[in-house]
């Protein structure tokens, strides 16, 4: 008798290419069928089947403090009573503004929108404006969201399903996007050299989560900061992932490097659809209606998603938070290499924060290349045990898994046992 999963998964295939809205979650890296989820609470989901998992996923990020956290939706709860959207400025939206402005160390103005993708898209396009320039420059499986100029060489889908050049991407795009190795500073010298003038923006995570988890070498954001300051050309750090995620005010306040823009989502949504760039006020006056750098949306600064993000903002910067974080992720990291080297099995763990990627692999993983090396098959009999022992890991080699505030020394325990059997099963 087939399971609800499976037989929601075939209904939603009759309407939905593939049976889902996000191509990771179709399994298609791991095989198997996806659990349908129902509800959250705290580090736990729970699917049609009744069937309760240890959250590693956290909707891909944004779920910090924990599902369903009693803040958050009691805020929620007040802010329904109210209205959905009003297409027209609220209060709620300037509070966030100034949170996000007093964090994060390289914005002075920030404009909201809706997703990541809207966010990285827009800040290109304004740092196209605010150069004069058309060319820009990424780094191999670095995901940006899914912008035609942006989906060259990605990592997080696109490299799961092993399409790193999505179809329909019109060449012209991409000729104006140049990919360079990640964590390689000699290699952004010799393009600069080559093409400075005509170079707009270097956008990069620099905390890369979308080929699973790369720790950056500090000489490499630093020389990026010094180049772009040289040269003219906008330094842009896309913290959907790492923002207000890493560290309070994101990678960039962790590792001292500040970019003149940076994206955000996740986290400043708490759950909700959410999106923002920011920058130097220099550059952001360059946007409508200031500038003529045109970029707009009829859902941008909704006051259900503000007042989630708003919110968990609250609950993140009470005093301990990120302490938490970090004990609980650094014990985990740790416990798991333990296992590991009593096995066989060859691993190799990074981490920054409360996010982290196992891989399996028997060398440093560095960039895209060395992670493209990983055993996949492994990973994919790794999954589907820890899946079996309720766990629930991000269905892929390639991507990150989180730690949220929610996550008890019980639960940390129970994935290490599991953990455990795995690796001995393997």
């Amino acid at each position: 008798m087939s399971n609800k999963s499976e037989l929601l998964l075939e209904k939603a295939k009759k309407y939905i290419p593939g049976g889902v809205n996000s191509p990771v979650r179709a399994f298609k890296a791991v095989g198997g069928i996806p659990p349908f989820i129902t509800s959250a609470l705290g580090s736990k989901i729970y699917d049609v089947d009744g069937k309760e998992y240890i959250d590693y996923v956290g909707s891909w990020g944004p779920m910090i403090v924990g599902h369903r956290h009693p803040q958050v939706i009691e805020a929620l709860q007040k802010a329904l009573t109210k209205g959905l959207s009003y297409g027209a400025p609220t209060e709620a939206e300037i509070e966030l503004a100034r949170m996000i402005v007093e964090a994060v160390p390289s914005i002075e103005m920030v404009r909201m929108v809706n997703s990541g993708t809207e966010a990285t898209m827009s800040a290109v396009r304004l740092a196209r404006g605010y150069t004069g320039r058309d060319k820009i420059i990424k780094f191999s499986g670095c995901y940006h969201g899914h912008g035609d100029f942006l989906l060259v060489k990605a990592g997080s889908g696109a490299t799961t399903l092993g399409i790193p050049d999505s179809k329909g991407v019109p060449d012209d795009f991409a000729r104006n996007t140049i990919t360079l190795p990640f964590n390689n500073l000699d290699a952004v010298k010799r393009a600069v050299k080559s093409e400075a003038l005509k170079i707009a923006a270097i956008i990069l995570e620099p905390v890369p989560g979308n080929m699973g988890v790369i720790l950056p070498q500090e000489e490499f954001l630093c020389g990026l900061q010094e180049l772009c300051h040289e040269t003219g050309i906008v330094l842009i750090f896309d913290e959907v992932m790492s923002g207000f995620r890493v560290a309070w005010g994101g990678a960039q306040s962790l590792y001292g490097v500040i970019p003149d823009m940076t994206c955000l989502g996740k986290v400043i949504g708490g759950g909700m659809p959410v999106g923002a760039f920011g920058g130097k006020k220099e550059i952001m006056e360059n946007l409508a209606p200031l500038g003529p750098v045109y970029q707009a949306g009829t859902l941008s600064g909704n006051p259900l998603a503000v007042t989630a993000g708003l919110e968990t903002l609250k609950i993140l910067a009470q005093p301990g938070t990120y302490a938490t974080l970090e004990k609980s992720s650094e014990y985990l990291v740790k416990e798991a290499k333990k296992l590991a080297q009593k096995t066989s099995v060859k691993t190799h763990i990074n981490r920054v924060g409360s996010l982290f990627t196992l891989f399996f692999a028997s060398q440093e993983v560095i960039d895209y290349d060395t992670a493209l090396k990983s055993d996949t098959v492994a990973f994919s009999r790794y999954f589907h045990l820890m899946l079996k022992g309720e766990i629930y890991l991000a269905p892929s080699q390639f991507e990150a898994n989180f730690i949220s505030l929610a996550h008890s020394q019980e639960d940390l325990d129970k994935t290490l046992e599991v953990m455990a059997k795995a690796f001995k099963e393997l």
